[in-house]
């Protein structure tokens, strides 16, 4: 039986931004333009920062391993870390501040400390102003070393693994650059030292009787229009690009991340104002990168503002035993990731939570009717492919949660109550009709700045007055649902050739690309991953599975069955180069059999 909502989207979006409601509304001139903002959002991430640290300061903020720190224990550690990237390093406002690493606590301490502001409230917040810069810590060393100096990043932070790669070339980079020092978190796990760089244990050591009473009166004078942060776009068609955002466009996303719920419990039929009931603090397992925008803008920052544990995995646990006591230890609430991820925790079974976060690729519709079986009291709440967003965009600017995915399955939702959507036609540029497939664009207060330090891209991504182009395919329906087809340079609708063979119990992840036609141009083809311990698999055994939703032509000419995972950028998509690599050499080996049978 199909839900039928008790409200009306138009009425969920009145009631969330209400006059006095925590998402009400104002208008701004930003920038010479008019933008929809949250009134109630804080200045800056300073503010931010202090405040929750006030709100939960005896409650356990992050866990990674063995190591537990409260609230106001990473406080004070982010007071420090601000307190020697001034006065050791001389960072003032604006300098950037380069972390490149895996996810560690010392990861969070730097980006608080970094990013702190003026006496405001109650609370002075935003410590020194410097702009952090995530850079992809698994990019290969020649993008690294140019996402590093294309920044003019004034210190870097560097875990053991990162340390290893830049050693030989960061004299080099230090000098371009003019920084005033290079830092390695936990060198114990590496070789210990490196030439050219300091450990950052040892320099935090000098400052353990820092005054941090006095730090935080220091007023950097940060305002809501300035700069908070630079990350980097995949680079899967070029050099990866970084998105400068201001400390709005920043922060809007902390908002942002709690529509979907808000308007899933509106459109029940239930209030906003439930009481919040006395339980055991949960947890939230986070497994993608800080360095892509939904660890960070949409997770941690998520979990910072509702005084919910972060939990850090060093490496994804394939053993279900190790999952589940995982997940029971830390009563573990909100877990996700890339969707081989969700998968992997469904079959884990045993457990429940409150919401199973799918982020970085898109998704299959039989995953979600295999969590509504499996987990039937989890919210499902998605990102990317059931929620929607960029890098560009901080993350989250549609969302879809819950009940509105069991009636529109195949939805990346609804447009948050700060952006816009336009479908148009990226040729004519005219707006297509509802229900018609054409470039999704997004405007709103949450869309950067734009490039850093590339002025041509940015035009060519955004228009003068503000919209992005997403070089994404799309459509919205009636009530404004978007659907996610593809990418525009793509020619096949890959989603809907992935959805039908994962109708294939035995698949875990599937690429769909297309390999080259002499007659048609292309054809379908596609790259999967086999479960494990699912056995003998043919190729034609998935091919016929797809002819039963697929129309003739969309079917594949070629399945190509691994038994290792696919690979994946460090923000959880399928790197489709790769796949279509694969396809076109096996396509090419398969044809020129072909020929050399029909000679004979």
């Amino acid at each position: 039986m199909v839900f039928t909502p008790k409200r009306s989207v138009e009425e969920c979006n009145r009631i969330i931004t209400a006059p006095g409601a925590l998402h009400e509304l104002e208008h701004r001139v930003i920038n010479g333009s008019v933008q929809r903002v949250y009134k109630n959002l804080w200045p800056s991430l300073r503010v931010f920062w202090l405040e929750v640290c006030k709100l939960h300061q005896d409650k356990m903020y992050i866990v990674y391993e063995n190591e537990r720190f409260t609230f106001q224990q990473m406080l004070e550690k982010s007071v420090k870390a601000a307190a020697m990237l001034r006065k050791s390093y001389n960072v003032q406002k604006g300098d950037r501040v380069g972390i490149c690493s895996r996810n560690y606590i010392e990861y969070l301490v730097v980006f608080w400390g970094a990013v702190r502001r003026r006496r405001r409230l109650t609370i002075p917040l935003d410590l020194i102003g410097a702009v952090p810069v995530m850079v992809n810590a698994w990019l290969p060393v020649d993008t690294l070393e140019f996402c590093i100096i294309y920044t003019d990043c004034k210190v870097l932070l560097l875990d053991s693994e990162r340390a290893d790669v830049l050693e030989k070339s960061i004299q080099r980079i230090v000098k371009q650059n003019s920084m005033t020092g290079v830092l390695v978190f936990r060198t114990h796990e590496g070789r210990g030292s490196w030439q050219g760089m300091s450990s950052w244990t040892e320099m935090l050591r000098r400052y353990e009787e820092v005054n941090t009473s006095a730090i935080l009166k220091e007023d950097p004078g940060i305002l809501p229009e300035d700069n908070a942060a630079i990350y980097f776009t995949s680079g899967t068609t070029g050099r990866p690009k970084g998105v400068l955002s201001t400390q709005r466009q920043y922060l809007t996303n902390a908002f942002n991340a709690l529509i979907g719920t808000m308007r899933n419990t509106l459109r029940k039929g239930e209030s906003l104002d439930q009481p919040i009931p006395d339980e055991p603090q949960k947890g939230f397992l986070i497994s993608v990168p800080f360095f892509h925008v939904t660890g960070t803008t949409s997770q941690a920052l998520l979990a910072t503002l509702r005084g919910i544990k972060i939990v850090l995995i060093r490496k994804w646990s394939t053993q279900e035993g190790e999952r589940r006591k995982l997940i029971r230890k830390e009563n573990i609430a909100i877990a996700g990731g890339v969707p081989a991820m969700v998968n992997e925790l469904v079959d884990t079974g045993g457990f429940a939570l409150d919401s199973l976060n799918f982020g970085g690729a898109p998704s299959s519709i039989l995953l979600g009717e295999k969590l509504k079986s499996s987990l039937p009291n989890t919210i499902l709440q998605f990102h990317r492919s059931q929620g929607y967003g960029m890098t560009e965009t901080n993350s989250i600017a549609v969302s879809i949660t819950g009940v509105d995915c069991e009636i529109r399955p195949g939805s990346t939702g609804l447009p948050t109550p700060v952006n816009d959507l336009l479908i148009m036609d990226p040729e004519t540029l005219k707006e297509v009709p509802v229900g018609s497939v054409g470039e999704v664009w997004m405007k709103g207060v949450n869309v950067m700045q734009g490039y850093w330090k590339d002025e041509e891209a940015t035009t060519r991504a955004m228009t003068t007055d503000g919209w992005l182009r997403s070089g994404d395919l799309g459509y919205v329906d009636e009530e404004g649902f978007l659907f996610i087809k593809d990418r525009l340079k793509d020619i096949i609708d890959s989603v809907s050739v992935e959805n039908a063979v994962y109708a294939h119990p035995a698949i875990q992840e599937a690429g769909a690309i297309g390999v080259p036609d002499e007659r048609l141009g292309e054809l379908v083809a596609v790259v999967a991953s086999l479960k494990p311990n699912s056995g003998t698999v043919s190729e034609e055994e998935v091919i016929s599975v797809t002819r039963k939703s697929l129309p003739k032509f969309a079917v594949p000419v070629m399945v190509i069955l691994k038994a290792e995972p696919l690979e994946h950028t460090p923000s959880g998509k399928i790197i489709k180069t790769v796949l279509r690599q694969l396809a076109k050499e096996t396509w090419k080996q398969r044809e020129g059999h072909k020929a050399n049978k029909a000679k004979l």
